[in-house]
């Protein structure tokens, strides 16, 4: 935090009465930000581990690898060929794995 050393000092009960200004206005804004928040509501959207997800259904478009990219055989991942690093034994490897 910059300090301005030109800036008039205050005193002490300056500080204290800016400190009791400041404090009330937090407490006022937590009270004004207070959200009545369902519990019920909130556990349905949290997922446990180890939770059984065999009836959910995902929904995710899977596009086909393009003609201009490759599946580095180091991550896994497809990368655009400006990102191929060298052809290893096994197959192509991107810059970041090399």
């Amino acid at each position: 935090m910059a300090t301005d050393y030109d800036a008039p000092r205050k005193t002490d009960e300056e500080l204290a009465e800016d400190s009791l200004e400041e404090l009330k206005a937090r407490r006022a804004e937590k009270t004004a930000s207070a959200v009545d928040v369902d519990e019920a509501e909130l556990a349905e959207n949290l997922e446990l581990p180890g939770a059984d997800l065999s009836d959910e259904n995902l929904t995710v478009r899977v596009v086909p690898k393009k003609a201009d990219e490759f599946t580095c055989m180091s991550c896994f991942l497809v990368h655009h060929r400006s990102q191929l690093d060298h052809e290893g034994k096994n197959g192509p490897i991107c810059k970041d794995c090399a």
